[in-house]
């Protein structure tokens, strides 16, 4: 059984992706020093907790079903310290986490969550939401935030999945001792590196370890007529494309592969105007986190952000504001996917040639067995009758004496 675990349930858009990526890499050299992640491939985690939330997530939870039992059947069976990560975890019901934590066994549990700025959340937030098929514009999304009821899909998800205070209320913090509930806030622009993983090494006790820290999965932001362009593909395949479709050729090859590399791109920004109620808004949050003492890993006060610069790339106008960045980034996106159906038409021409062989050696098999059957009957029939059995002992014989 688990002597401690380190339950890690978000926010979305702060490291966790390197983080989970670091971990699933280096499970082996952690198991080695008595710190279990478990998981028998890289999105386990997502799995379960998609399982756990009964979350709709593009088509994804037939291979959900199951996960989250899974998982927690693996953390009860683990010696030591076991991790386990996953920032959609933050949306999670009260009743949920109490089942959550209830189905991890008994052990000492600790409580993580890491924090960004909602200067940078923000937008961060309406791209992700664009990257998984929205159409909403980016005025209608601050619009929707604003709203004192939090009411409707997008405020909804928005402040359940960010609003830190309350996500430590729904997991239960105030039934934990301060200390094993820690804030990891994520560094302001500018800051080293390594100073965000330090922090997560700091609270997991992954300190001195050697772990391989090369990024293979990051979850990538877009430039602000890359996530036009998305948008707008979003709007003319809504009825046409069926999300097995969508994950693979619009989030992955379009949007992670393609548009995520074109850095130039003027980066989105919270326009200004909205900057004093994010303000007012992290004020309360800093002072209810203070108030509960917890364990901060950082620095509450770098959650008050950056102020957002004056100007501000539009990404509801860019199309007829900047028309050739988006025309670029339709370039670059169209010559992705020809390369893509090259690549797929020469896999299909390659199967082909290989079912044409495959079909041809059946062929053949059959041919030398249909002859064998017909050989094996005339043998039978003649070592029924002594005539037929001298003939074929004079055959035999022949044959002998030839080989």
């Amino acid at each position: 059984m688990a002597k401690r675990i380190f339950l890690h349930v978000g926010t979305p858009k702060t490291g966790t992706s390197f983080l989970q990526d670091v971990l699933f890499r280096n499970r082996e050299l952690l198991a080695q020093h008595g710190i279990v992640y478990p998981a028998d491939r890289f999105d386990a985690h997502f799995l379960a907790a998609v399982d756990l939330l009964k979350l709709p997530w593009g088509g994804l939870e037939a291979d959900a079903r199951g996960a989250w039992a899974d998982l927690a059947a693996k953390v009860r069976a683990a010696e030591g310290t076991v991790i386990v990560s996953h920032e959609i975890l933050a949306v999670a019901s009260a009743a949920q986490a109490r089942r959550a934590i209830a189905d991890l066994g008994e052990a000492e549990l600790h409580l993580v969550v890491s924090a960004r700025d909602l200067v940078r959340q923000i937008p961060a937030e309406w791209q992700e939401n664009v990257k998984y098929r929205s159409e909403i514009s980016y005025a209608r999304f601050l619009t929707a935030l604003r709203n004192p009821r939090r009411s409707g899909r997008v405020a909804s998800w928005f402040w359940t999945a960010q609003e830190v205070p309350d996500i430590l209320r729904r997991w239960g913090a105030a039934g934990l001792p301060p200390e094993r509930v820690h804030v990891v806030t994520v560094p302001q622009p500018g800051a080293p590196r390594d100073l965000l993983w330090q922090r997560f090494a700091r609270v997991l006790g992954l300190e001195g370890l050697p772990l391989d820290l090369t990024a293979e999965r990051a979850n990538v932001s877009l430039g602000v007529p890359e996530t036009a362009l998305v948008r707008r593909l979003n709007r003319a395949t809504r009825h046409s494309l069926a999300p097995d479709v969508h994950r693979p050729f619009v989030l992955e090859l379009l949007a992670h592969r393609t548009l995520a590399q074109r850095t130039g791109s003027p980066r989105l920004t919270l326009p200004r105007r909205e900057h004093r109620w994010v303000q007012e808004t992290t004020e309360t949050w800093i002072a209810a986190l203070e108030k509960a003492g917890y364990d901060v890993v950082g620095d509450l006060a770098e959650l008050r952000g950056v102020r957002p610069p004056r100007r501000h790339a539009d990404p509801d106008s860019v199309v007829t504001t900047a028309p050739d960045q988006v025309v670029d980034a339709a370039v670059d996106a169209i010559a992705a996917l020809v390369e893509e159906a090259a690549r797929l038409r020469r896999r299909e021409v390659d199967l082909e040639r290989e079912l044409a062989d495959t079909r041809h050696q059946l062929a053949e098999a059959r041919n030398v067995s249909v002859r064998r059957r017909a050989a094996e009957k005339v043998v039978a029939r003649l070592e029924r009758g002594g005539a037929g059995r001298r003939v074929l002992g004079a055959y035999r014989s022949a044959r002998g004496r030839a080989e």
